[in-house]
């Protein structure tokens, strides 16, 4: 697909190209300054064939963008978002961390207090690691089982997101499936080699990745929810029989827990489908808005890590004094509240039926996937269990479906491939105004 897809037409007009929209003149200096002018490619908007949105400011479950427009936002930040946008307790937090200095490039005892809840909270994390990025997390899990297993093979699902490193970048999704260009060029033969693909889902093709490459499988990378092929749930059992496998043949199961942790339920995917990793990563609600990721796991795994360790991971922004105050005054708000999660739930379940109700009376085909606050409309006559499901989805139903949402002041994923988020500031209000627009939306879809 090019990187403007037939997607982008004008709602309204089926069939008939749109006009190429006039670039606002901030994108304009911002594409003469990075590539696309943007620091993200999902950010960009295009395969929605609109011009991306320039946020100036956040607060609760809604943006306003540099024009003064306001809308309901379901992205929340790609999901760091749980508490909201600007949530007060950790504005206060990282304010006041600021006064006691920007950064230390030294050890402080809040990191201890964070580290400490972290290994509480999550099965199977006994020490963590924190760094600043899900693909810095993710990447180290991975160095770090290829060092304890002496073997250099993965095995990931096509259609998974772990970060851009190299060994992920062999049939991802979100944003690089989003423009059809999975295969990053950069990639070397080595890593493609190093890395089996399997399919979500399917338990007979992640033994094949292990029979295929004897002995030389160090670690299974699994986004226990996936998200970055839109919300897809395992099936029951899946990830049991990932465990298994691991077991079987000497490999570590890694949960990828950058979106699920902290937001699916109070210890994530482990704790929600009582399945225990051997290494596990972190991100998005860890820093409350700010920076921060983690890897974490068996206290045998991470003895190995440097100093205690030979394998070497360092950073000079890990474990950012502002971003260690966001994340503490994060999980302060989430034990405050301890029916935050049954009424996600709950607050989820409606819009899923309500978004579900919407598409059957407009006679468009629509699948609403939802596992606790992370959601996805497919536009598709069948459940997506896998990538291969995934590809096959209408793009240009769901472009169409953005625009008229985006009209209505409903900002949506500007992907199909991506997951939405409930956030605890999306209230029944919230829900109804979405369902009322996604009922005008998906009317203005199916004629």
């Amino acid at each position: 697909m090019s990187a403007t897809p037939p997607a982008a037409r004008a709602a309204g007009a089926p069939g008939a190209p749109a006009p190429p929209p006039a670039l606002p003149a901030w994108l304009e200096r911002a594409a003469r300054l990075t590539p696309g002018g943007v620091h993200s490619p999902v950010r960009a908007f295009r395969a929605m064939g609109l011009p991306p949105l320039a946020v100036v400011a956040a607060e609760g479950a809604r943006v306003r963008d540099d024009a003064g427009r306001t809308y309901l936002d379901w992205i929340g930040a790609w999901g760091p978002a749980l508490l909201g946008h600007a949530p007060a307790p950790v504005v206060r937090a990282v304010q006041e961390a600021a006064e006691r200095g920007l950064l230390f490039g030294l050890a402080s005892p809040a990191e201890s207090d964070l580290a400490a809840q972290v290994v509480e909270r999550v099965p199977g994390c006994e020490m963590v690691r924190f760094v600043v990025s899900g693909t810095e997390a993710t990447m180290s899990a991975v160095r770090l089982a290829r060092a304890a297993t002496r073997r250099p093979g993965i095995v990931k699902f096509a259609g998974a997101y772990h970060g851009h490193g190299d060994a992920f970048l062999i049939r991802a999704g979100s944003g690089a499936a989003t423009f059809r260009t999975p295969d990053s060029p950069g990639v070397t033969v080595g890593a493609v080699s190093d890395t089996c693909v399997a399919r979500f889902n399917d338990p007979e093709s992640v033994e094949h990745c292990f029979a295929a490459a004897p002995g030389r499988t160090a670690a299974v990378i699994v986004e226990p929810v996936v998200g970055n092929m839109g919300c897809v749930p395992p099936e029951p059992g899946f990830l049991a029989s990932l465990r298994g496998l691991c077991d079987r043949y000497g490999a570590l199961l890694i949960f990828d827990e950058v979106m699920t942790g902290f937001r699916v339920a109070r210890g994530g995917a482990a704790e929600r489908y009582g399945v225990t990793p051997d290494l596990v990563t972190l991100g998005k609600v860890l820093g409350g808005g700010m920076p921060l990721a983690a890897f974490g796991g068996r206290r045998d795994l991470m003895g190995l890590v440097s100093p205690t360790g030979p394998v070497y991971q360092a950073g000079t922004f890990a474990a950012h004094p502002l971003a260690i105050a966001a994340g503490l005054a994060t999980f302060a708000a989430l034990d405050a509240d301890p029916g935050l999660y049954e009424r996600l739930e709950a607050r989820g379940a409606r819009l899923q039926a309500g978004l579900e109700d919407a598409g059957r009376a407009a006679g468009v085909p629509l699948v609403v996937q939802r596992v606790g606050s992370m959601w996805t409309a497919f536009f598709s006559g069948r459940p997506v269990r896998s990538w291969d499901d995934a590809e096959a989805v209408d793009t240009r139903a769901h472009a169409a479906f953005f625009r008229g949402m985006l009209a209505r002041g409903v900002l949506l994923p500007p992907s199909a491939f991506e997951s939405a988020f409930l956030s605890a500031a999306h209230g029944e209000e919230e829900i109804a105004l979405t369902l009322e627009a996604a009922r005008a939306a998906l009317a203005e879809v199916a004629s």
